[in-house]
């Protein structure tokens, strides 16, 4: 048991943590496998995009010497559907019946709407109405000429530009590895959910709540399990999961009590970083390396769980995965209604925000402030902090407020 420990600040304890860290290997991976992965090379385009000239509808495609004295009555010498070309040059006096984004005759000038024509006697005949001012044609190269950068060093990869580099035919990249993330939960109190419940324990509710909170935020997990209090197990099973993960994240047995046995790890076993912070929920968290591995453990209060993970687990993952920006968004709110508790230590309360008409950020209390209250947190949307002191903070007073991101 820790008898005496020194206290920080929040924000010094995520200081720490992300600066004794950098991204994580390079490596080269499928492009359908990279999503929300951080690239790590500029990508130029090998062509020009489009290629060749693209009907924008589907219609006609004449000539410039047929484009007057509408209505015209032309000769359709082919149909070219998406896929297929037709490489002969257009004669004045014909067309050819061609579909949205197919390849336009060389010679052709312009596309005629299929809604500007109608039938001709000779089945093998259009007549065509009308024309247009636009040419209905992209130009080569009128998206990325040659050369252009298409995505560049430090782009997150997503689904649109995955769907930019596939129209390309890019297939690999060069990106930073995800974070290879092993849970564990600690407490003989814990029961997973499917069995039965003995009385006097509870169900594991922290291990879902992260093990979907880091697949949320792009981690990889390699491992999730609980264990009972017991010192030498716990202290052999995190000496295994150092040797496969690059972040370990517990939850439980961080406080001073007997059966506290995290805390005794992260002193006796660990480089300790910090062991106490200057927050609630959670001010027992602690920060240690054990062997090459930084472990950040948790409270097993659920609240206290939830809201670290977001200010110090979530940061900790971007740094590894080479993120300009967290998924927390720091901005300046006002409060709804008055918060008036004492706090010995900064207090982050689980809330929800709002915009008002005048575009300020208004941020309230959602459910319960308890550390073990759980029933509020599918509905937090934000984090906000009332600063420790004997006042807390009224309605209309200004506060720190930090907007969760689900990705």
């Amino acid at each position: 048991m820790i008898e005496k420990r020194n206290t920080i600040r929040m924000e010094q304890a995520r200081e720490v943590l992300c600066n004794q860290i950098t991204h994580l290997p390079v490596e080269r991976k499928n492009v359908m496998e990279a999503l929300n992965q951080v690239l790590q090379e500029p990508i130029f385009a090998p062509f020009p995009a489009p290629y060749f000239r693209r009907s924008g509808y589907d219609g006609f495609a004449i000539t410039e010497e047929d484009d007057g004295n509408y209505p015209i009555t032309l000769h359709v010498v082919a149909e070219v559907p998406c896929g297929k070309t037709y490489d002969k040059p257009l004669k004045p006096g014909e067309t050819v019946r061609i579909m949205t984004g197919a390849k336009v005759p060389d010679n052709a000038s312009k596309i005629i709407m299929l809604e500007q024509s109608r039938e001709a006697e000779n089945k093998n005949d259009i007549v065509l109405i009308n024309t247009q001012k636009s040419s209905n044609i992209t130009e080569i190269g009128a998206e990325f000429a040659q050369g252009d950068l298409l995505l560049d060093r430090g782009h997150t990869l997503n689904a649109g530009s995955i769907s930019l580099l596939s129209s390309f035919g890019i297939s690999e990249v060069q990106v930073i590895r995800k974070p290879k993330v092993a849970i564990l939960s600690t407490g003989s109190e814990l029961v997973p959910a499917g069995n039965s419940l003995p009385d006097g324990k509870i169900y594991n509710s922290n291990q879902p709540l992260l093990e979907n909170l880091l697949t949320v935020h792009h981690a990889e997990i390699c491992a999730a399990e609980q264990l009972p209090d017991n010192y030498e197990d716990t202290k052999a099973r995190l000496l295994e999961l150092a040797e496969m993960a690059d972040l370990i994240v517990t939850t439980g047995g961080v406080s001073v009590g007997d059966y506290d046995f995290m805390a005794d790890i992260a002193k006796q076993e660990a480089e300790l970083l910090f062991n106490k912070i200057q927050m609630r929920p959670g001010s027992p968290t602690t920060g240690m390396w054990l062997n090459k591995t930084l472990v950040i453990a948790l409270s097993g209060n659920p609240g206290a769980c939830f809201t670290g993970f977001y200010l110090l687990v979530e940061p900790v993952l971007a740094t590894l995965m080479g993120k300009d920006n967290t998924a927390t968004t720091k901005v300046r709110a006002k409060m709804t209604s008055d918060y008036t508790k004492n706090n010995g230590f900064d207090r982050f309360l689980r809330g929800s925000y709002h915009l008002s008409e005048e575009g300020e950020y208004l941020v309230e209390l959602v459910g319960s402030d308890m550390s073990s209250a759980l029933g509020n947190l599918h509905l937090t949307t934000c984090l906000f902090k009332i600063p420790g002191g004997k006042v807390g903070k009224y309605q209309g007073e200004e506060v720190e407020a930090w907007l969760l991101s689900s990705k």
